[in-house]
Parts: C-alpha cells; sequence; structure tokens
C-alpha cells in the first residue's frame, strides 16, 4: 500500500469537492468541466482556460482568489504560489501538515487538470529561438509532478482522453475517486514531464550543435499496442516521437490490419530506402523482406519498375512490402496485389488504386505525403544492455561523393549509371552486402553475411535461381555491375564477383590491399570506382 508520510496509509477513496484546471489543449475541456460542475466540484482555473470555461456559463473560480496574487510577468507566474502547491502535496491526514494548512488557509485540491504549453508543436513548426523558449512550460511541470507525488490524496490528469475515464469513475464511486486509479495517472502524468523535458534538452542540443551532450534524455507517445513483438513470445509496442520524417511513424493507414512489429521495422526500411531516389527522374520500386531488399528498381513508370524489382528475387518478395518513390497509380496497384503483400508504402495513392488495394482487405496501404530526405542527419538509438547507442542517420548518398576510377579501364555511361543506383541500395543491405545491378535494376543482392565472399556468391545463386524461373538461358549478372558497401579485404570477393558476370564494381576503398584487388580487376579488364565512403549496416 503506498503511504503518504510518516507511515500514513492512503485512503483508497479519496472524493473529489475542489478541482484545478489549466490547459493548452482544450479539446473537450467545457463538457468535462460542465459534467464536474453538476456533480458539484469547485473548479478553479487560470487564464485562457478559465476564461473558456466561464465564457461556457459554468461557475469558476480564478487562480488568484486562491492565491490573494494576480497572474505577473504575462501569466509565467500564477500558480508558482504555496497556495496552489500547499493545496496539492498536503498529507491531509498528517497532523502537522493540517495544522499548516488551517494555519495559512490552504485549500486542499483533489483533482488537478494539466496539459503543458505546446512545446512540441512550436519546435516543429519552425518558430524562432524566443518563442520555443516561451512554450517551456514551467508552472504546468511543475504541478504535474507535485499532485503525481501525492497521489495518496490527489488526483492528475494530463490528457484529453482520460476525461472520460476519470467521470465514469467518479460516477462508479459516487464522486470519488480510489487509489488505484490515481495510481495510474501519477505514473502517466509522470511519463508526460519525462518525455516533455526530453524533447527540450534534444532541441537545445541541436540549438547549440551539441552532438553528444552528457545527459541524453528520450521519449515517446505510445501509438499502439501490438499484438507481439518479433516473436509472439515478445510483447512490443510502438512510440512516436514527433518527428515529422515521412515515414511509417507519420504515415496515414488508408486500410488493413494493424501493422505488426515486424511490420513497421520493415516499411521503415523500405521507404529509406526509395526515398534515395528523386520521383521527378523516375519512378522507383523497392521490395523488403525482414528489412532487406529483395528487388529494387527504377523505370519510366511504377510498374514497370515494380516487375523490374519482382524479377530480382520473386521467392523472396511473397509476403513482403513494397515502397514507391510516387503517387500509387492503377497499373502499379494492379500488378503489385497480384503477389502477396504485407504493406505497400507510397506518399500517395490515386482512387482507383485504392479502390483496388481495398479488395485486399489484410494488405496494408499508408500513405505519407512526401518522401524522407536521404541527406538529413536525423538521430538513430539502438539499445544495447545497460545503454544506448546512439548515432547520426547515414546521410551519405552518392551524388555527393568524391567518385575515382581506379583501374585502367573506366566505366562506360550505362555502367556508372548502374554502378551508382548498386550503391544507393547496398547502403540499405544489412553488412556484407554485394548488390549485382542491370539496366537499373537490382539482379542479385547478398545480404548479412560474415564473409563478403560468401554474400557474393549468394547474390549470383539468387541471380541464377531468378533466371531459372523466367526461363532465361543465364542470370542476369552476365554484363551487371556489383556494389559492395565496404571495401574488399581480399581479391577473392572481387573474383567471385567477376565469376557472376560482373563487368564494373564500385566501393569504398581502403583496404590494405586495395593495389593486389585493383591489379586483379585490371587483369580482368573490370573497370572500378572507389566512393571513399562505406556504407556498414547492422
Amino acid at each position: 500500500m503506498a503511504v503518504a508520510s510518516n507511515n500514513i496509509p492512503a485512503p483508497d477513496l479519496v472524493p473529489i469537492r475542489r478541482a484545478l484546471l489549466s490547459v493548452s489543449d482544450k479539446t473537450g475541456l467545457i463538457d468535462f468541466a460542465r459534467t464536474l460542475a453538476h456533480a458539484g466540484v469547485e473548479l478553479v482555473s487560470t487564464g485562457g482556460t478559465a476564461k473558456a470555461i466561464a465564457e461556457a456559463g459554468i461557475a469558476v473560480r480564478d487562480v488568484s482568489e486562491l492565491t490573494g496574487f494576480p497572474e505577473i510577468m504575462d501569466g509565467r507566474v500564477k500558480t508558482l504560489h504555496p497556495a496552489v502547491h500547499g493545496g496539492l502535496l498536503g498529507v491531509r491526514d498528517d497532523p502537522e501538515h493540517a495544522q499548516a494548512m488551517h494555519k495559512y488557509k490552504i485549500e486542499p485540491i483533489d483533482l488537478v487538470v494539466v496539459n503543458l504549453y505546446p512545446f512540441e508543436t512550436v519546435r516543429r513548426s519552425g518558430a524562432d529561438y524566443s518563442a520555443i523558449v516561451e512554450n517551456i512550460d514551467i508552472g504546468g511541470p511543475a504541478m504535474v509532478r507535485a499532485s503525481a507525488k501525492n497521489h495518496a490524496y490527489v488526483t492528475i490528469v494530463t490528457d484529453p482522453e482520460d476525461y472520460a475515464p476519470v467521470l465514469n469513475a467518479l460516477e462508479m464511486n459516487f464522486g470519488s475517486l480510489s487509489l488505484d486509479f490515481r495510481k495510474k495517472l501519477a505514473a502517466k502524468a509522470f511519463a508526460r514531464t519525462a518525455a516533455y523535458d526530453a524533447a527540450i534538452s534534444g532541441w537545445f542540443a541541436e540549438a547549440l550543435g551539441i552532438e553528444h551532450p552528457t545527459w541524453r534524455a528520450l521519449g515517446g507517445k505510445l501509438e499502439s499496442v501490438m499484438r507481439y513483438g518479433e516473436n509472439p513470445h515478445q510483447s512490443a509496442g510502438f512510440y512516436v516521437t514527433g518527428e515529422q520524417r515521412p515515414g511509417v511513424a507519420t504515415a496515414r493507414q488508408l486500410q488493413g490490419k494493424q501493422l505488426s512489429y515486424n511490420n513497421i521495422n520493415d516499411t521503415d526500411a523500405a521507404f529509406e530506402l526509395v526515398g534515395e531516389f528523386d520521383p521527378a527522374k523516375s519512378a522507383a520500386v523497392a521490395i523488403i523482406k525482414h528489412a532487406n531488399p529483395c528487388g529494387v528498381a527504377e523505370a519510366a513508370t511504377l510498374k514497370d519498375a515494380y516487375l523490374k524489382a519482382l524479377a530480382c528475387d520473386p521467392v523472396s518478395a511473397f509476403g513482403g512490402i513494397v515502397a514507391l518513390n510516387r503517387l500509387l497509380d492503377t497499373e502499379a496497384a494492379e500488378e503489385i496485389v497480384k503477389t502477396f503483400t504485407e504493406v505497400i508504402i507510397a506518399p500517395e495513392a490515386s482512387d482507383d488504386a485504392i479502390r483496388i488495394v481495398g479488395a485486399k482487405k489484410n494488405l496494408r496501404l499508408l500513405v505519407t505525403g512526401g518522401l524522407p530526405d536521404a541527406r538529413s542527419p536525423a538521430m538513430m538509438v539502438k539499445s544495447v544492455a545497460g545503454g544506448l547507442l546512439v548515432q547520426d542517420r547515414d546521410s551519405a548518398v552518392i551524388d555527393g561523393l568524391d567518385l575515382q576510377v581506379v583501374t585502367k579501364r573506366a566505366p562506360t555511361d550505362a555502367e556508372m549509371a548502374d554502378l551508382k543506383f548498386a550503391f544507393r541500395v547496398a547502403k540499405h543491405v544489412k553488412s556484407n552486402a554485394i548488390v549485382y545491378v542491370r539496366e537499373g535494376a537490382t539482379v542479385g543482392i547478398g545480404a548479412g553475411q560474415m564473409s563478403r565472399v560468401d554474400s557474393s556468391r549468394i547474390a549470383a545463386r539468387k541471380a541464377q535461381d531468378a533466371a531459372e524461373a523466367m526461363g532465361l538461358a543465364e542470370p542476369l549478372t552476365k554484363g551487371s555491375v556489383v556494389a559492395s558497401d565496404a571495401f574488399f579485404p581480399f581479391a577473392d570477393g572481387l573474383m567471385a564477383a567477376i565469376e557472376a558476370g560482373a563487368t564494373a564494381v564500385i566501393q569504398p576503398g581502403g583496404s590494405m590491399r586495395d593495389d593486389d584487388v585493383i591489379a586483379a580487376a585490371d587483369a580482368h579488364g573490370i573497370a572500378m570506382v572507389f566512393t571513399g565512403v562505406r556504407h556498414f549496416r547492422h
């Protein structure tokens, strides 16, 4: 059982006689306040909240009556007063606290309804520094934390979504709220102020250019509880941080069943990959399975790009994620639904495409309103036992790199176009990554192997399987180019690619044995380009 102070047991039911309301988000406020007033609860309020309640014809007492002190400094100081915080923190059953409340005429407050200044919204709006600072709430978090600490006697509400549960509980308990209910709302309140402070500290670090602050705080709001995590025995929830990067977290789901943990992870990977391709230059499609691409292509139309991507590995594409860099149109939708697909994500979708996808009731369709900026260094976080690894997103893009031809033969224009395409894709393939590309489409992908040679061979074998499925005499790796996400430490990985039929190679370079690898390329008439940038992805 919770204790108030001096080992005084907290009461189970606390009657709600007085409520303090001070909110920025006034969603549902008037109906909530009116119901409280009809139940005989005295309402105390501040500033704009008090005005809104009064204009609705509901009796409300201004907080200045409670404190005997007016709001000052443009409202910065209004609730930071002993009459407020004494009413929140006082332990009603402690004789010393009760005596102090009586002596200083402090009235107990039983219910506090506070949501904070919209710092996160103002920050995202592009407001200037001073406007953002002005939206750092001080009195609100102080009241929230005081109420939550004293949940033995005080109920704290920080979310309009909790108005209905509070009113239902009051009705069930004849005007009182239970200790268990108060505890749950207190826990939610502390989580809210923690996320709020995390947003503020994160903004300060960003504004001041502090890459690695001494204390790193992270926060997010629960978007959905998943049926399970990566596996059925793991629980999982999806939290959103408020970052406005177009993607799965900000998308609108137009149809289909709830996204799973793996769906969200894979859809994020798919859309980040397709964001590498400028929709003004070409239509691009990425098909993802288990966070790795199994087919990527660009073409004049989404339909053609999808068919080229699907041809790379049609077996793995079954049950995959399809990401598009343009509006999902009728022709593309008709092709995509022919293969079992878990999720389609695109910037937008036509009405006809929505109707076509709608015939597959379980197929999820997400629209984002835009593409992620591949150059944007957004923060990435990975948990390890006892800690967090934090880094910038890999924002290096092939068009911004200083490419160096290191072999006697330079790549042709067609080869160079495919080399750039292949390196874009390799950036999004788990290491060790090998990607074969021919005519703007992947034709073999080797991912996540401990040996780069194995990745080369696996990619070539997948290309052979795809060729057999299409009835081709030889795999499309014959005459292809190949990309490696990191340098070839030995010539054997390169030789495996040459054996598969690659005619040109793009890789970061930087190995102690670069000269040996270059010599092997020259010996076979292969063109090789160094990027100087590695794309490890673990």
